[in-house]
């Protein structure tokens, strides 16, 4: 019943986790998809492989997202290829501890280099293409830190909060141009951000009995969302957080 058939999506940090999981889900749903990495070329490969094999096509390209030229001509690139970007999802982003009174400057900055300033970059390069094709769906990708903050992690609350003005300001300001905004909000989820604080005894167990639903998700449960998002089954949702995180963190968005 979803259906992206003919649309086209560029999705950073496409190369593992849920942005991974997204770009397949969408090339499942009929989508051609462009992907960004950082520095594992063999793993967005292996993306590029996968959505191959279910007859989409699939661009990938290594660009650091907190650098403005490097977005820039992945987009442009992205547009020439394909002709057109239906769907941005602002995906790639990094979780790092973070101490308030020890934390360094460069910690600080680095957090809002890729979560906040490469979304910026991101969404500022592909308005212009959407504008001019009168459509549009752009998804960030925040957190529930953004609405009950984290301890020890600040700084990547304080990044995903931004997210979540910036997918309302822009609701209303993109809506004009039939673009819609919104924003999905994870909670912990099965990744290779989560990898390092999983391997502490117990504290995996400790985090799923914290989830009401008593799971902790794999990435397809946060890309099913996003791909309902970017549907015409949500062709009335715009400005919207939505949380995905089990009934760990419950508010209005």
């Amino acid at each position: 019943m979803i259906s992206l058939r003919g649309q086209k999506a560029l999705i950073t940090g496409g190369s593992r986790g849920i942005g991974r999981a997204t770009a397949i889900l969408f090339a499942k749903a009929g989508a051609d998809v462009t992907i960004s990495y950082v520095s594992n070329e063999t793993a967005a490969r292996g993306v590029q492989n996968e959505v191959a094999g279910l007859g989409r096509r699939c661009l990938i390209f290594k660009a650091e997202i907190s650098d403005e030229g490097d977005v820039n001509r992945m987009v442009e690139e992205t547009a020439k290829e394909f002709g057109r970007i239906d769907v941005l999802v602002n995906n790639a982003g990094i979780w790092t501890y973070g101490e308030m009174g020890k934390m360094t400057t460069e910690v600080w900055r680095e957090t809002m280099k890729v979560n906040l300033d490469g979304v910026f970059f991101a969404t500022n390069a592909v308005v212009p293409f959407m504008k001019a094709q009168k459509s549009g769906n752009i998804i960030h990708v925040s957190s529930t830190a953004a609405v009950r903050g984290e301890a020890l992690h600040s700084h990547y609350a304080a990044s995903k909060g931004a997210l979540v003005s910036f997918t309302k300001s822009l609701a209303v300001e993109l809506a004009p141009f039939n673009i819609r905004v919104n924003c999905a909000a994870p909670g912990w989820v099965d990744t290779d951000m989560c990898t390092g604080v999983f391997k502490i005894p117990g504290y995996r167990e400790k985090v799923r009995e914290s989830i009401p639903l008593k799971r902790i998700p794999p990435p397809e449960d946060i890309a099913g969302p996003i791909l309902f998002l970017a549907s015409d089954l949500a062709r009335h949702i715009t400005g919207e957080i939505l949380n995905i995180n089990g009934g760990s963190v419950l508010c209005g968005g």
